[in-house]
C-alpha cells in the first residue's frame, strides 16, 4: 500500500538527489502497511515527481529526533523546530530506494486525485 505525501519542491528534489534522506511529520498516517510514499511536489511544481520505500519511522522527542537525523535532514536545524511547533513529538521517515519518474504525472489527470494537504491513501 502507498500514500501520497505533499512535499515542497526544494525538498522533493533534495529526497532525489540523495542529500535528504528523512522527510518530517508533525503526524504521521495510522496505516502500518504503508510501503511506498509517491511524492507530490507541491506549488508551483504540482506534479507527482516519484516514489520513495519506507525504510522506517522514527518517533522521538524533537531534540532526540533532530540528533539522530540532523546529518540528512535536508533542512535547517531553525526551520526543524519552527515546523514541529509546539508539538512533543516528531516522525520521521527514513527514505530508501528513491525512484525519480522521467515524466511527472498530473495529480488529477493520472490520478482523479485533488492534492493532499499532507497526505492521502493510495490503493
Amino acid at each position: 500500500m502507498k500514500v501520497i505525501l505533499s512535499i515542497k519542491p526544494e525538498y522533493a528534489n533534495k529526497i532525489f538527489d540523495g542529500t535528504k534522506k528523512y522527510e518530517f511529520r508533525r503526524a504521521i498516517f495510522k496505516n502500518p502497511d504503508i510501503k511506498k510514499i509517491v511524492v507530490y511536489s507541491s506549488s508551483p511544481v504540482q506534479k507527482i515527481i516519484g516514489e520513495f520505500e519506507i525504510d522506517q519511522i522514527i518517533t522521538h522527542d524533537l531534540v532526540t529526533l533532530w540528533k539522530k537525523t540532523k546529518k540528512y535532514s535536508g533542512i535547517s536545524e531553525d526551520f526543524f523546530f519552527e515546523y514541529f511547533g509546539d508539538k512533543e513529538l516528531g516522525f520521521a521517515i527514513k527514505i530508501k530506494n528513491t525512484k525519480l519518474y522521467r515524466i511527472p504525472k498530473c495529480i488529477r489527470k493520472d490520478y482523479n486525485l485533488f492534492p493532499p494537504q499532507s497526505f492521502l491513501y493510495l490503493s
